[in-house]
């Protein structure tokens, strides 16, 4: 087979991108005479695995202070890139740690207390950070002093900042036996001890557990969980000054609100620090401010121990460029996935998922066009007016109860279309009642069931209540593109194919394949890159990343709920965005809209009300708002490929079956996955 000049460009310009990205990241990953390597370990726990940035000067003849640095909920060791960087940089060991059923890292099912969301949620943090400063503590490259107490540093975020408070209790309890610290200092960021206080481990326990160690807090202004002010009620995602509250002056040992960004002596002979950046909570591991805050923090608690540590200003930063050629990467394994397809789809057996290049529909004129505009914003819209009542209320609330009633109703129009193209002999009607009948009637009964409720098979729960979303707005768009289609489009001769869904085995057969053989090949090459320069491809929150083979069953359990979401979507974008006026950019800009601009919506009314009101639009929504965060650029790549495929195939199935099973993967692989 002999590739067009166009394909062979397209795919240097991918492989391109993701080794010069990967290469360039690696480098400012090392820093300056750094080595990163993934270790594993095992535990009696299970096992961690993680990323060790050793300085090359670093050895046994040479020990060195150590820090353990590690991530929050649904996140893994690379989230923690800034801080690890900065500190092996200027001469610290630094493992940056994949906490236990996250990334690389597993606990044993069997210590799970039981299959609840606490049940499952709570065991693995209280031991992960614990569990890592052991290992370290036995590696002859760390620092011990004279009576053998490590000089160790512990920094997490989030559930990594409650997993970090755990370590220096646990480490005080055990040294109250043994006599040896192995923790000499801690500093939290995006946690307080509100989760640590269910395990026993409240404020004041904690304090009296500091043992004299020099410890700090980033209590983020805008935090979106914690930090609050017990007398303020009606939700966390507010404006807050953690100094001032109860728990703040305990930390600081203070009996009147103190200052933040000021050391404070304790009574144990300790130093403690509070910093409050302007920031919401997953701002913290994306900041130069808070990078600089870990860096200032540690120069302070190892002062004794700077023989060998690079003199850097704390600001003086290369972090941000690590995750500029990560994404210059991310870019390139997008293009790369799309080459990869078009390769395919004119080799022999691939080429049978094409069914046919689609017609362009002329643009609509006059009252068409803004009926067209309206049914557009309507379809943006519904996914952001029912994100909060899908996300954070559930089935059978009030608001979700809106969709039980809108789906009876597009129910029984779709019955009544049916029965009206029997009866005319109109085959469009009866296809359009059909599908609104179906859709109508699945979203109301998915509005009034409690899904993926079950953590025993649903093994992922951070990904539960996106899935629960994903599959009211599946629905959602296919109620609304079925009554179009039978108010509007069957009058206008529009046929099923035009949106294309076309109903023969071949086209189906292959585009599958096609899809599940791009993906592969794509993982491979993320597989290669993170093997060669532990690279891979991210922006921010949003990661595609490697993964261990045990988490595919949970990738099997979700994949049809997000195939059904990409192969409606991908019909949306492709009735929408085929005309005359849509096409080139404008038509992947009004893919994107389609499938991201509902995201986007929500988020602005929320962080701009936040920071102009100190109250944000939904102050209840915590974790829902920052999961959306990675749902943009998932949902803006997924239209990119639905766009480009449906043009290449004239269907939808390569399009949707691609996106749903690399998307699942994604979201998968960086989650939390229990019971593996």
């Amino acid at each position: 087979m002999k590739l067009a000049k166009s394909t062979v460009k397209l795919l240097c310009a991918a492989l391109i991108l993701i080794l010069l990205g990967s290469i360039l990241a690696s480098v400012f990953n090392g820093g300056s005479g750094v080595k990163v390597s993934r270790i594993r370990f095992d535990t009696e726990n299970g096992y961690l695995s993680g990323l060790l940035y050793m300085p090359k000067d670093a050895s046994a003849e040479n020990p060195k202070p150590t820090v353990v640095v590690t991530h929050g909920y649904l996140n893994s060791a690379e989230m923690q890139d800034a801080n690890a960087i900065e500190l092996s940089r200027r001469g610290y060991v630094v493992l940056a740690l994949d906490q236990y059923d996250h990334g690389h890292s597993d606990y044993k099912n069997e210590l799970y207390s039981d299959t609840s969301f606490f049940g499952i949620w709570l065991p693995f943090w209280v031991n992960s950070m614990h569990d890592a400063v052991a290992y370290m503590y036995e590696q002859p490259y760390v620092l011990k002093d004279e009576a053998g107490n490590g000089i160790i540093g512990v920094t997490g975020h989030s559930m990594g900042g409650f997993g970090t408070t755990m370590a220096i209790a646990m480490d005080e309890q055990e040294a109250m036996a043994t006599g040896v610290r192995k923790i000499f200092c801690g500093l939290t960021e995006g946690s307080d001890f509100l989760y640590t206080g269910i395990v026993g481990i409240d404020a004041a326990t904690a304090d009296a557990l500091g043992g004299g160690r020099t410890q700090g807090k980033v209590a983020a202004q805008y935090d979106e969980f914690f930090f609050n002010d017990p007398t303020v009620e009606g939700g966390t995602v507010r404006h807050k000054d953690f100094v001032s509250t109860p728990d703040g002056m305990t930390f600081l040992q203070q009996s009147a609100p103190a200052q933040a960004n000021t050391w404070y002596d304790t009574a144990d002979g300790g130093r403690r620090i509070v910093y409050e950046p302007a920031q919401t909570h997953p701002w913290n591991h994306f900041s130069k401010t808070t990078t600089a805050y870990a860096v200032s923090f540690y120069t302070e608690a190892f002062k004794d121990y700077q023989a060998g540590i690079k003199s850097i200003a704390p600001d003086k930063q290369i972090w941000q460029f690590k995750e500029l050629f990560e994404c210059v990467a991310l870019v390139g394994f997008v293009l790369l996935i799309l080459v990869i397809a078009q390769i395919l789809l004119a080799l022999p057996f691939f080429s049978l998922a094409k069914s046919g290049e689609l017609p362009v529909q002329p643009a609509a004129e006059g009252g068409k066009k803004w009926i067209g505009i309206l049914i557009t914003l309507c379809a943006i819209l519904l996914p952001a007016l029912f994100f909060t009542p899908l996300m954070d209320e559930g089935a059978g609330s009030p608001s979700v109860n809106l969709l039980f009633f809108g789906g009876i109703a597009a129910a029984v129009g779709g019955l009544v279309g049916l029965i009206l193209g029997i009866a005319k002999k109109v085959k469009g009607s009866i296809v359009g009642g059909c599908f609104l009948l179906v859709g109508g009637a699945l979203l109301a009964l998915v509005a009034k069931t409690p899904m993926y409720q079950n953590n025993a098979f649903f093994t992922a729960p951070g990904l539960n209540s996106i899935a629960y979303w994903t599959i009211g707005c599946a629905l959602m768009s296919l109620c609304v593109m079925s009554a179009v289609y039978l108010l509007l489009k069957d009058k206008e001769s529009v046929k099923l194919a035009d949106y294309g869904v076309v109903l023969k085995p071949m086209p189906i057969l292959a585009g599958i394949c096609t899809a599940i053989v791009s993906v592969v090949l794509a993982y491979a090459v993320l597989f290669l890159m993170d093997a060669l320069f532990k690279a891979d491809f991210r922006i921010w929150t949003f990661a595609f990343k490697t993964f261990d083979g045990n988490i595919l069953p949970a990738v099997l359990r979700y994949l049809p709920t997000f195939l059904l979401f990409y192969l409606i979507s991908t019909a949306a974008i492709t009735i929408n965005t085929n005309s005359e006026k849509t096409q080139g950019v404008k038509g992947y800009l009004l893919a994107i809209a389609l499938n991201a601009g509902g995201a986007i919506l929500w988020l602005a009314r929320q962080y701009i009300t936040l920071f102009s009101t100190g109250v944000a639009a939904h102050p209840g929504s915590a974790l829902s708002g920052i999961v959306l965060v990675a749902m943009v650029p998932t949902l803006s790549i997924a239209a990119i490929i639905s766009r480009n495929l449906y043009k290449r195939t004239g269907n939808i199935w390569t399009a949707g079956c691609l996106n749903g099973l690399l998307m699942t993967t994604m979201a998968v692989a960086n989650t939390m996955v229990a019971f593996k």
